[in-house]
């Protein structure tokens, strides 16, 4: 059973209402509405491959969430659902719970809502893999009360069409607005920062094309007995000085006459770009929770500051793994269904770092030094 199936992409084409100015940039064309609009989503995958640092910092949280293991009373069926996780199918080409769960967490962080499908045998014995939809095929919206959502896929024309088993649909929301099912996007606010941010790249780029890469003014001033053949003597000099400029070795250009050489762009300097690009990162950085050293920024911080962004960075991480972990209880729970299961399970997620294996280490041997000094007093005590 496929409830979200692709739908076939023809060549759309639309106009927008803005008329041509200055800027050409993507960003300046949308406004930040809500995540459900086709137009959001698109400036939000803008945004991914215009500004790498977005990018990088949204591969770096969906890495370090991290994996996790099922814990259950029964040994068998803890080891038989952890082989099922690490086994089962994913879209077309993946395998396993850690792929789902990238694919899962990008759309959460991308657009704020994700919605997956558990596919189930065909037999009814088991799940035959999961399925993670886009969210051009799927249409949410409030239910007959408002804990109920509806579910609807989009069909090529149009159409929405509810689905049947709504039992058998993952749907994940990051704080999502009162009254709304969609979530709120990671990247909400960055287009008009991101904006100005590629204006000045853009500007830098233009700048050392004109300055950098060096051009030359050539001009020629005829004297008074060479008036009459100027316009011979001009391209003369204008060829052999494009000769002399193309040759792959250093040539040198002789003439005779008043001919003055000057280089465009000489006199002007770029500008110092450095404070608001710095600025404007930081504004992107702050949205995205991410440690500055963590996407390669080499900005001055302390020890005890990139310890405490650390601290920061894993209740981030923690959050959002309560997030998908909803969704995975509830593919537990459809397994255990199906397979005729009844079993408590706990979910153990790894340590986010080997810096919290030491912390927890260094926590037990407190623990220990503390428990022992009290046994010491309590022996004094009571002799």
């Amino acid at each position: 059973m496929k409830l979200f199936g692709k739908k076939k992409k023809g060549n759309v084409s639309f106009q927008t209402a803005v008329s041509d100015g200055y800027s050409k940039n993507l960003f300046s064309y949308f406004g930040t509405g809500t995540a459900a609009s086709g137009c959001e989503r698109r400036l939000y995958r803008s945004l991914r491959e215009n500004v790498p640092v977005i990018d990088a910092a949204i591969y770096k949280i969906i890495r370090l969430i991290g994996s996790f293991q099922l814990h259950c009373e029964d040994p068998t069926v803890q080891e038989e659902m952890n082989d099922f996780f690490r086994h089962i199918r994913v879209n077309s080409v993946e395998t396993g719970i850690d792929s789902f769960l990238s694919g899962y967490m990008e759309q959460l962080l991308m657009y704020g809502t994700a919605v997956a499908e558990i596919v189930p045998e065909s037999s009814g014995k088991g799940i035959a893999g999961l399925y993670i939809a886009s969210l051009d095929d799927v249409e949410l919206s409030l239910g007959k009360d408002p804990f109920d959502v509806q579910i609807c896929s989009v069909s090529p024309c149009g159409e929405r069409i509810p689905v049947h088993y709504p039992e058998l649909i993952l749907c994940g929301a990051v704080m999502p607005d009162p009254g709304n099912v969609y979530g709120t996007s990671i990247l909400r606010g960055l287009p008009m920062v991101s904006d100005i941010l590629m204006k000045i790249i853009r500007a830098i780029g233009t700048n050392w094309d004109r300055v950098g890469n060096v051009r030359f003014a050539v001009s020629y001033k005829p004297g008074e007995n060479e008036k009459s053949f100027s316009k011979e003597r001009a391209k003369q000099i204008a060829g052999e000085w494009s000769k002399a400029m193309k040759s792959p070795e250093p040539k040198d250009f002789v003439t005779v006459g008043d001919v003055n050489i000057k280089v465009i762009g000489a006199d002007n300097q770029i500008p110092d770009c450095g404070v608001p690009v710095r600025q404007l990162m930081e504004q992107i950085v702050s949205k995205l929770s991410i440690p500055p050293f963590m996407l390669g920024l080499t900005w001055s911080t302390t020890e005890r500051m990139s310890s405490q962004q650390a601290d920061i960075l894993t209740s981030e991480l923690e959050y959002y793994r309560r997030i998908v972990e909803t969704a995975i209880r509830k593919i537990c729970l459809v397994y255990q269904k199906l397979r005729g299961i009844r079993e408590k399970i706990d979910i153990v997620w790894d340590n986010i770092n080997l810096q919290d294996e030491v912390e927890l280490a260094r926590a037990r041997l407190l623990n220990a030094q503390a428990d022992n000094l009290e046994k010491k007093i309590r022996g004094e005590i009571n002799e």
